[in-house]
Order: C-alpha cells, then structure tokens, then sequence
C-alpha cells in the first residue's frame, strides 16, 4: 500500500527550496528548505500573497507568473535578484504548472541559491588573477633592479672624477632616485623569505596593530575591539600577520583622517570563529575571522574591483602596494582578504584556516 505522507516526505527532505502558490498567488505550502531560506515559517507563509515574501527587483516577474498560468509552460531565470526580507540573494528558480483532474491547478517554484557558489567562482577568479599578477610584478620588479646597481655604481664613479661641488649635486639626485627605485621594486617584490611558523594567539597581534595605530591617530579616530576570547591559538609568523593587518587598517585610518565628516570617525577590529566556511573551492571546518572596518567615504566605484592589485590606489600619496602585500602573506596561509565597501562603511575581512595540516 502506498504511503500517502511519501510525497510530503520527499518534499520535506530536499535542498531545494520549494513553494505551492494557488492561482491567486498566494502561499499554500513551503518545504523546510525554503523556511530557511525565506526566513518564514510554514504556518505563518501559507495564506501570504508571493509578493509579500518574495520580491524580484526586475518587474517581469509578476508577468513571467501570469504567463505560466496561463500557457502551462515552464519558466526559468536564472541569476535572478531576490530581496527577502533586509537582504538580497541571488537565485535560480523555475516556476512550473501542477494541474491535476480532482484538484485546482498551482503554481510549483523551485529556487536554487546561487550566492554561496557565485561566491566561491569570484574567489576562484580572484585567485587566479592575482597570483598572475604577482608574477608579472616580481618580473618587472627584477628587471628594474638589475640595472639600478649600474646606474647607481656609474653615478658614484662620476662623482669622485668631478672637479665641481655644484655638478656633483647632479649625481647625488642620480644615486637618491636609484635608491628610491630599489625601495619601491623591493616592496613590489613582496616578502622575501618564508614565514616563520610559531603557534601565537591571534588576539596578540591584533593588539599590537591596535597600538601602533592607535600612536598614529592621536586620538582624532576612535579605535573599537570587539574581540572573541574563545578563538584559539594559530600556527603563522606574527611579524607577517601583524604586517598584513597594519597595512588594512592603515589604509583604513587615512581614509578617516584625509576625509573628515559629520559623523565621529571609528575604526574596528573584529574576530569571529567560522564553522564550515569554503575558502576557493575547500570548505574548512573552523575558521578565523578579523574584520577591519572604518566608517569613512570608502572606495570609490572603479576600484573596487582592483584594490588588491599592485600599482593600485585612491589615494594621491599611495603607491598601491599594501593591499597587495597584505593579500599575498594571507594567501601563504591558504587564506583570504575581502572587502566590501559603500559610502559610510568599509569593511576588509580577514579568514585564515585554523585546521593544522594533519588535520
């Protein structure tokens, strides 16, 4: 005999959110995974019009519903743009028509979430285009090193034959111009040695961070902490932590003092564990998480893409090296820098894996 619950049960047990819309558009049922991922319950959705739950920003939608119903052929969007609730999702969904000879027809919508793999995709491709990045760098860094020993070793040569103080001034440009390029190809080269692995608590190294921007702001910028005393401790050189992080947050207290505003400026450091978070294509099962953010004007529009590439920067006096030097040291760590920036907020996260290798 057959039991009746099975189809309910199958419903029940899918990812895939699934919702029953009657031909007024209103909620008849949601599986589970839906309630999840719509933040409503069951009892309170059933009876809801669709549009109270679930709004798309493009205003087909309404009419791609209609046309379901009234042709019986299926639809499909994909990428679709959601605002369920306070926050936007990025969705498949498929709307199909259910029609059976006892019962009245309904309106069958199957939404597949896309965030958390458009997510890994961008990661993947950001990935990628810095290590490339970085390779090209430390080429041209090399190629410009090689024949500043020349120029400079040449300009001090010219120097000791030169009869006049005044002409020797010319070289002393020469020798502090080469100078100057050897510091920038240096800096482009990134670090130069392996990290020195130690096991320290990462809250250390946020506190010196802290501290040392805390000296530089002199109290125009109010610096928050808001850390997790539960995060244990990490296998990294500190000396290269501490590095990537003044780097950010440097960043982050000029924008402050370069930009004031109406609002009082702030600064916050932030540590979180994540469980079960995908870094690139690997889910790791604890995670540490340090949030750098500001409340200032943020990154403008056409950079946001290309912060964490060298040679990069808003700022007139930058060189826009950190961002990229910070990036590097954390992937050395399998890890990964985020940002997420508007007017108001700037928000830099830091995720570093806290599994030891054996594990």
């Amino acid at each position: 005999m057959r039991d009746e619950r099975s189809p309910k049960r199958l419903l029940e047990s899918l990812s895939t959110a699934i919702l029953l819309c009657d031909t007024d558009l209103k909620l008849a049922y949601v599986n589970p995974a839906a309630e999840s991922l719509l933040a409503i319950s069951h009892t309170r959705a059933v009876g809801l019009p669709l549009s109270d739950v679930l709004i798309e920003f493009e205003n087909n939608a309404g009419g791609a519903l209609a046309e379901t119903l009234r042709s019986g052929h299926q639809f499909t969007k994909r990428e679709a743009r959601l605002r369920v609730g306070l926050r936007d999702i990025t969705v498949d969904y498929t709307v199909s028509l259910l029609t059976t000879p006892s019962a009245k027809a309904e309106l069958l919508i199957e939404i597949q979430p896309r965030d958390r793999l458009l997510k890994i995709a961008r990661e993947e491709a950001m990935l990628a285009s810095h290590q490339a990045m970085r390779k090209l760098v430390r080429g041209v860094a090399h190629e410009i090193k090689n024949p500043l020993g020349g120029i400079r070793g040449a300009a001090q040569l010219l120097e000791r034959e030169l009869p006049d103080a005044e002409l020797k001034e010319y070289t002393r440009v020469i020798i502090e111009e080469a100078d100057r390029l050897r510091v920038l190809a240096d800096r482009m080269l990134g670090p130069r040695r392996l990290p020195t692995l130690r096991t320290v608590n990462p809250h250390e190294c946020v506190e010196r961070v802290v501290r040392l921007l805390e000296a530089e702001a002199d109290g125009r910028v109010s610096i928050v902490r808001d850390y997790d005393p539960s995060l244990p401790d990490i296998e990294a050189d500190p000396d290269q932590l501490i590095q990537a992080m003044l780097n950010i947050g440097g960043n982050g207290l000029q924008a402050l003092l370069e930009n004031p505003s109406k609002h009082p400026p702030v600064l916050l450091f932030k540590t979180r564990p994540m469980r079960q978070f995908t870094i690139g294509a690997k889910r790791h099962r604890l995670v540490l998480r340090i949030d750098i953010q500001d409340n200032g004007p943020g990154i403008p529009a056409e950079l946001k893409q290309s912060i964490f590439y060298p040679m990069v920067s808003g700022r007139a006096a930058g060189n826009g090296l950190g961002l990229s030097i910070a990036q590097d040291i954390i992937h050395q760590y399998n890890g990964l820098i985020e940002c997420d920036s508007y007017p108001g907020r700037t928000l830099f996260s830091i995720y570093l894996p806290l599994e030891k290798p054996h594990d």
